[in-house]
């Protein structure tokens, strides 16, 4: 019975789409939140964010877009209304060791809202896929 019963829980855990898992856009915008204060926090990447203390419309706007980009491409309901990878990044140089920071900060956010290990390798994959778009643009 307790095989059975724990078959089923894993079955059900692995149907949800990873935007069921990240909490719907609820639990998305948690988790920018705590990614966006992270970055804030992490030496190595601190400085790219802190302007933006400043401009509460950009950061605000950063974050809408964010919680968009995951959104849409965790399945979903919202459509991303940002610019691609390369325009939002382009000037920014952006090193491959800041943006291992990136990720770091954000497996860690995940951690602390109790995502499971499957989760968190999916959005690795989807940050992964990115980084050509991103790193020295």
């Amino acid at each position: 019975m307790e095989i059975k019963l724990l078959t089923t829980i894993k079955a059900n855990t692995m149907s949800e789409s990873l935007f069921e898992r990240l909490g719907g856009v609820k639990g998305i915008e948690k988790i920018v939140d705590d990614v966006v204060d992270a970055h804030l926090n992490n030496p190595v990447i601190s400085a790219r964010f802190t302007p933006y203390l400043e401009q509460p419309k950009n950061l605000s706007r950063i974050k809408s877009h964010t919680v968009e980009f995951f959104t849409a491409g965790s399945g979903g309901p919202l459509d991303y209304t940002g610019k691609d990878m390369v325009t939002t990044h382009k000037g920014m140089n952006i090193s491959a060791s800041e943006y291992m920071e990136t990720m770091e900060d954000i497996l860690l956010i995940l951690d602390k809202h109790g995502k499971n290990a499957q989760t968190k390798k999916d959005v690795l994959e989807i940050l992964w896929s990115l980084k050509g778009m991103i790193i020295g643009q």
